[in-house]
């Protein structure tokens, strides 16, 4: 199917709620084939607020894949092949800290890993080696115009906070809740760290819009978190991100100007003289214009 454009596009991640929210025009699912395996579903390709956008279900329409499952390399090159060049990712999230309130938004900038998918959270090696930088792993520019987004549409949304990514898909234990919460972390989540590092290899800019659905388990006067709680929030949270990315999506840039879009510049290590033909070939949409 024909997807091209000339046009930079927004990518979205997140649950069915955003997908289908009112004012999405032009849509039409697309499937892409990766060299890293499959995408957690079809693209949902649209316009929104005068602007191209793609979503991408991050579990699949129906929630059909697992946290540990998800297969961050694939999903995020599809969206570069697609042409995107920002993402907005929305999440549900545990509070690690009583000011952030079920229903409140956190607007995380930083990440604490206790994942062991390191491996699968990069698209180098096979011959071709690079570091990228990722003191700053989220966006400045996107997370402000979420910022301003979400205080204009009157939501609890705090600025700035750490994300611990846990493997899932168990919840926490207590101990391990009560050491995040000693620790000052802000929220815990199971999936945004993969996307953001692979985001900011793909120069994609990436912001995440923590989604607060419960208090984990560190806190002895709430009820622990269960699935029911979750999705009960996320229905709630539902209509307030799709007021949030339909402003945030007018004010994103025409183009992209920000460093995240830079981020390959400096970061490649091996000679292109040795890059290997089937790696240059699979990382293409990410290498070509350092070709």
């Amino acid at each position: 199917m024909k997807t091209a454009t000339n046009k930079h596009r927004i990518g979205i991640i997140g649950g069915t709620g955003l997908y289908e929210m009112e004012g999405l025009t032009q849509k039409r699912w697309v499937q892409v084939k990766t060299p890293f395996g499959p995408t957690s579903d079809s693209y949902l390709l649209g316009t929104l607020e005068g602007r191209e956008v793609v979503f991408l279900p991050r579990h699949g329409r129906g929630h059909r894949v697992l946290p540990s499952e998800l297969n961050h390399r694939a999903n995020i090159w599809g969206l570069k092949k697609l042409n995107v060049a920002w993402i907005i990712s929305v999440s549900a999230v545990g509070s690690l800290q009583a000011k952030y309130r079920p229903c409140d938004i956190v607007l995380i900038d930083q990440f604490v890993d206790r994942t062991k998918k390191s491996a699968e959270h990069t698209f180098f090696g096979r011959g071709i080696v690079a570091h990228i930088s990722f003191a700053h792993p989220i966006c400045h520019e996107l997370r402000q115009i979420l910022l301003d987004a979400g205080r204009d549409a009157g939501a609890r949304v705090h600025d700035g906070g750490t994300y611990v990514n846990m493997e899932g898909p168990a919840f926490s234990t207590k101990a391990e809740s009560i050491a995040n919460h000693n620790s000052g972390f802000s929220v815990i989540g199971m999936t945004n760290l993969g996307e953001a590092k692979c985001a900011r290899e793909a120069e994609i800019a990436y912001a995440t819009l923590a989604m607060v659905t419960d208090y984990d388990c560190w806190k002895e006067d709430e009820e622990h978190v269960t699935i029911e709680m979750v999705v009960e929030y996320l229905k709630r949270n539902s209509k307030q991100a799709q007021t949030i990315i339909r402003t945030a999506v007018q004010r994103i840039p025409q183009e992209p100007n920000c460093s995240c879009h830079r981020s390959l510049e400096r970061a490649i290590l091996t000679d292109k003289r040795l890059w290997p033909a089937k790696t240059k070939r699979d990382l293409m949409p990410l290498l070509q214009k350092y070709i």
